[in-house]
Parts: structure tokens; C-alpha cells; sequence
């Protein structure tokens, strides 16, 4: 489980630099694509950074793309080739989405 699970994307976007790196880091694995992400907030909706984590995958180099990988070896995933970026996108995806939750989060308690 997600330590930041439904925290909504406004609340991510406020979050201090340190916790939004470390909230992005659960979701895809590699700190180079994790900094970036953060360091692009505010995004104005899930589609905005969800687009953005795809084109930041594209642009990982062939060894932070291995970390990436690495990350998610206990997930299921049809294809263990480290230029398979497709599976990598979709594993990120759905834990930007649960990171995420509904569009205006979870309440806190």
C-alpha cells in the first residue's frame, strides 16, 4: 500500500518538495523520474500528470529505466524486456491513480 494513498492532486501539488518526490518515488521507482515529476507541479488534473509521468518514461535513460523496472518485478507484467516502457507506463499509471484518489482526495483524519 501506498504510504500517500488518496491524497488528492490539489494536496499533492502543495505538498513540500521532499514528501511530493517521495510520494511520486512509491509510484514509479526511480528518483531521476520522481524529481522531475515533482519539480513540474502544479498539474491542473490527473490527465495533465499522468501525461507528463508517460513523456518523463520516455526520457529516462537506459539505466534509470532498469531501476523503474526493478521496482516492480513482484507486479504482473507481460513483458520483462527493459525497453518496455508500455508496461512500466501502465503499473505507473495505476499507482499515480491510487496516489491520487477521487479528484478531490480523501478527507484527512
Amino acid at each position: 500500500m501506498l504510504m500517500h494513498h488518496g491524497i488528492g492532486l490539489d494536496r499533492f501539488n502543495t505538498l513540500p518538495h521532499g514528501r511530493a518526490v517521495h510520494a511520486m518515488f512509491e509510484c514509479c521507482g526511480n528518483v531521476t523520474w520522481a524529481v522531475t515529476l515533482a519539480d513540474a507541479r502544479p498539474y491542473p488534473d490527473h490527465d495533465a500528470l499522468l501525461a507528463k509521468a508517460d513523456a518523463e518514461l520516455l526520457a529516462l535513460s537506459p539505466d534509470d529505466l532498469d531501476r523503474a523496472l526493478e521496482c516492480v518485478v513482484h507486479e504482473t507484467i507481460s513483458c520483462r524486456d527493459p525497453r518496455c516502457a508500455a508496461e512500466l507506463s501502465r503499473i505507473t499509471k495505476e499507482r499515480i491513480s491510487a496516489m491520487l484518489g477521487p479528484a478531490e482526495g480523501y478527507p484527512e483524519y
